[in-house]
């Protein structure tokens, strides 16, 4: 994995907080200094923060696990369904879902009618219905494509979240929380990060930023999967030089 250069978050404004009057004071350890009023972060601890972050990523899903990003506001919405979908991971992007974690299994039952809905349309047997049958099942298509489909692939729990802006998704952290899955978040200066397993203290709001946080999160993710596929295939082939020496001994001794 690339890091990522104090440089770069400069010139992204990762380091701009918010104004000191707003300043939570569980992230004074991760302040720097206030400028005109403003909160300025730390860019050597946002950058030790976002390593661990992205080492715990990159680990995860090289084990094979899944992460779920998270990003409902207008500045996170374009990016985080733009990295999800090629990181090929769970997302949320109009509005958390309730009961995404605490209640799975009712929501992954709309997602399994949005997947019949779907493969019906694409064979052609809603082809007799009427008219009228086949718009009101198209309006379904799009209600439930709105509300369920960044996760209508995801078949398990994830085993990890992605959170853009903490005050924002409160609910789907206090989802994670209660369903024993580590959040890893962006934590600007107004915000409370008691709870958040990675917490990287970085502008929230700036889509400079996000984008390059969120890039990042997607770069970690593709790299644990190349490191988790190829350790996968040097093990196959491992036990199959040993299958293959096994036999060739055996083959020895009959002889």
């Amino acid at each position: 994995m690339n890091e990522i250069s104090l440089i770069d978050m400069l010139k992204a404004g990762v380091h701009f907080g918010h104004q000191q009057s707003r300043r939570h004071p569980k992230m004074e350890p991760y302040i720097f200094t206030t400028r005109g009023g403003v909160s300025i972060l730390n860019l050597e601890k946002t950058r030790a923060a976002l390593n661990q972050a992205l080492t715990f990523i990159h680990d995860l899903t090289a084990r094979g696990g899944t992460i779920i990003l998270v990003g409902t506001k207008r500045q996170a919405k374009e990016v985080i369904q733009e990295v999800a979908q090629l990181a090929g991971m769970p997302y949320v992007t109009d509005r958390w879902i309730g009961g995404l974690f605490t209640n799975f299994a009712n929501v992954r039952q709309l997602s399994q009618k949005l997947h019949r809905l779907k493969e019906e349309r694409a064979s052609g047997s809603r082809a007799k219905y009427t008219k009228k049958e086949q718009f009101e099942f198209d309006t379904e298509i799009e209600r439930l494509e709105q509300l369920v489909g960044g996760v209508a692939n995801m078949d398990k729990l994830p085993d990890a979240v992605f959170i853009t802006d903490v005050r924002q998704e409160k609910n789907a952290i206090h989802e994670a929380k209660k369903m024993k899955i580590p959040v890893v978040a962006i934590c600007d200066t107004n915000v409370n990060p008691t709870g958040i397993a990675y917490c990287i203290p970085a502008n929230d709001d700036a889509t400079k930023s996000l984008h390059l946080i969120t890039s990042a999160v997607a770069e970690a993710i593709s790299a644990g999967r190349r490191d988790g596929d190829a350790a996968l295939a040097a093990a196959a082939k491992t036990a199959a030089d040993s299958a293959a020496a096994a036999t060739v001994a055996v083959e020895a001794h009959q002889e």
